[in-house]
C-alpha cells in the first residue's frame, strides 16, 4: 500500500509511464511549445511534512520529472498525505479531482498550501494542472470519460437584438433559439462565459419537442458588443444590471411568463429573478449552482497586468468539473474561458462573491407564482449541494436535487445526463403553475 507521506515514493512505480506521457501528450507539448520560454522554470509537488518533491521541468517544448527538494523549485503544490491519497483515487470524489478543488474556496482544508513564488504558480497553472492529470493516469490509468452522441445536425439560429437596458444602456445582442415545444424558456450562461454553453441542451431531441429555447450573450461576452457604458476592462455586474438585461430580452423578443434558467452566477440571479419575477415577467426559475449568498476569498489574477487571463481563467474553473465528463466539452469549457475580453471574468465575479445576497430576501419568493426548482452538479466546490439545500430550505415551496456526475457547468459538460434533471424541474413548474390555474378557476365560479 502506497505511504503517501512520500508523494514522489508513493508514486515510484508509475515514474517511467510518466516519462513516457510527459513525452508524447499532445496537450503538454502545445502548452509548452513556445519560443518564450527561453530557459528552463521548475516546480513540484509534495506531501506536507516532506521535503522530497516531485520536480518537473519545463523548457520550450517539454516537461520532464525528477526528484529533489521544495529549494529547487519556483513554486511546490503541498498537501497532506491523505488528501493526496483521495487525489489518486481511480475516480477522486470532490473536491480531490482538482487541486484547485483541494486548495479550496467554500471547502477549506487544512494542509493545502502552494510554497514559493505565488505569482509563477498562476502564470504555469495550465502547464501544472495537465502535468497533474498525467500524473493520476501514470499512477491509476487513463480517467473513465463518458461519451457522448455526436449530432450529424445543429437545430440553433442565432440573430442580433438591440436592448435598451438600466446601466447597459442600448446594446446590440446575440441570441440563439431552437426547438418547437409550448413552454418558453431563457438560459443565461456562467460568469466571462457565453450562450454556447447551452448548443447540447438547446440542440436535445427532447428539449427541442418540450421547449422553445433562447440563450443571448451578456453585453460586452461571447458574440454581443460591449456595453459603450463601461471603458474597455472597467466592466461589472450587479443585481440591477443584470435583472435589467434579463427583463429587457423578454419583453423585446416578446415572451410570456419564461422560465429562466441558469448556472453559477446566472444561478444566482435566477433566485433574484424569483424575487422580482413580475419585473422580469418570469414565470418559473431553475437555478443551477446557485444559493443565496458566496462569500469567498476572491483572487486577483483574473485581473492582473502579470498573469495571462487567457491561461489563468479557464484553468481556474477547470477543476470544477466532474472529471469523468466528455472530454470535448471539458475542452470547450476551457476554450470559452480563455476567449474572453480583459475585466469580464472578473467583472461577473463582481456579482457572485458577494454582490449578490438573497440572506434576507429568498424566504419571500412566491413559488405559487414563480416556481423555484434547484439543480446543483455534486462536483461543483464553488456552489455545493449543501449551499443550494440550505437556500431551497428557506423557500417556501421550492425544491432541490444534486446531480451525480456533474459539476459547476451541468448544462455543458455532460446535456445526456443533465437534460433528464432539467426536464423534471420544467415539469414540476409547469404543474404548480398548471394547480395554481385551476385553483384560481375554481374559486372565480
Amino acid at each position: 500500500m502506497a505511504n503517501w507521506s512520500d508523494l514522489p515514493g508513493a508514486l515510484k512505480g508509475s515514474s517511467s509511464k510518466l516519462d513516457e506521457l510527459l513525452k508524447s501528450d499532445g496537450q503538454l507539448k502545445a502548452f509548452t511549445t513556445s519560443n518564450a520560454i527561453d530557459k528552463p522554470a521548475t516546480f513540484g509537488y509534495k506531501s506536507s511534512g516532506s521535503d522530497n518533491t516531485l520536480l518537473i521541468t519545463v523548457s520550450n517544448g517539454e516537461a520532464k520529472a525528477s526528484t529533489g527538494s521544495p529549494k529547487d523549485a519556483l513554486f511546490v503544490l503541498s498537501a497532506l498525505p491523505e488528501q493526496w491519497e483521495q487525489h489518486f483515487k481511480e475516480v477522486p470524489a470532490m473536491p480531490y479531482q482538482s487541486y484547485w478543488g483541494m486548495f479550496g474556496m467554500n471547502i477549506k482544508q487544512k494542509g493545502i498550501e502552494v510554497v514559493g513564488d505565488q505569482t509563477a504558480m498562476a502564470h504555469w497553472t495550465h502547464v501544472w494542472r495537465r502535468v497533474l492529470e498525467l500524473v493520476h493516469d501514470a499512477q491509476c490509468g487513463p480517467m473513465k470519460e463518458d461519451t457522448q452522441y455526436e449530432p450529424e445536425r445543429d437545430y440553433l439560429t442565432g440573430r442580433y437584438v438591440y436592448l435598451d437596458a438600466p446601466v447597459w444602456g442600448r446594446c446590440k445582442i446575440f441570441y440563439e433559439t431552437s426547438g418547437e415545444g409550448k413552454q418558453p424558456i431563457v438560459f443565461l450562461h456562467t460568469a466571462g462565459s457565453d450562450g454556447r454553453q447551452y448548443h447540447g441542451v438547446m440542440n436535445d431531441e427532447r428539449m427541442r419537442k418540450k421547449c422553445t429555447m433562447y440563450c443571448f450573450d451578456l453585453p460586452g461576452h461571447g458574440r454581443s458588443f460591449p456595453s459603450q457604458s463601461y471603458f474597455p476592462g472597467a466592466h461589472t455586474n450587479t443585481e440591477d444590471s443584470y435583472i435589467g438585461i434579463i427583463a429587457a430580452f423578454v419583453k423585446q423578443i416578446g415572451l410570456r411568463r419564461p422560465i429562466i434558467c441558469g448556472a453559477s452566477m446566472a444561478g444566482q440571479v435566477c433566485l433574484a429573478v424569483a424575487i422580482r419575477h413580475k419585473e422580469v415577467g418570469a414565470g418559473g426559475a431553475i437555478p443551477l449552482q446557485g444559493s443565496e449568498y458566496l462569500n469567498m476569498e476572491r483572487q486577483w489574477y483574473d485581473r492582473s497586468p502579470y498573469v495571462n487571463q487567457s491561461l489563468f481563467n479557464p484553468e481556474w474553473v477547470y477543476g470544477m468539473m466532474s472529471p469523468t465528463a466528455p472530454l470535448a466539452n471539458k475542452q470547450l469549457i476551457w476554450h470559452l474561458y480563455s476567449g474572453q475580453a480583459y475585466g469580464i471574468f472578473h467583472g461577473d465575479l463582481d456579482f457572485y462573491f458577494g454582490g449578490w445576497d438573497g440572506r434576507s430576501r429568498v424566504a419571500s419568493i412566491d413559488t405559487n407564482s414563480c416556481p423555484v426548482y434547484m439543480l446543483t452538479g455534486e462536483y461543483d466546490w464553488s456552489n455545493t449541494p449543501e449551499m443550494s439545500q440550505k437556500t431551497a430550505d428557506k423557500i417556501p415551496g421550492a425544491k432541490h436535487k444534486a446531480m451525480p456526475d456533474l459539476g459547476h457547468f451541468p448544462a455543458t459538460e455532460n446535456p445526456a445526463k443533465f437534460v433528464p434533471h432539467l426536464i423534471e424541474a420544467i415539469e414540476h413548474i409547469q404543474q404548480v403553475r398548471s394547480a395554481n390555474l385551476s385553483s384560481l378557476r375554481l374559486s372565480s365560479d
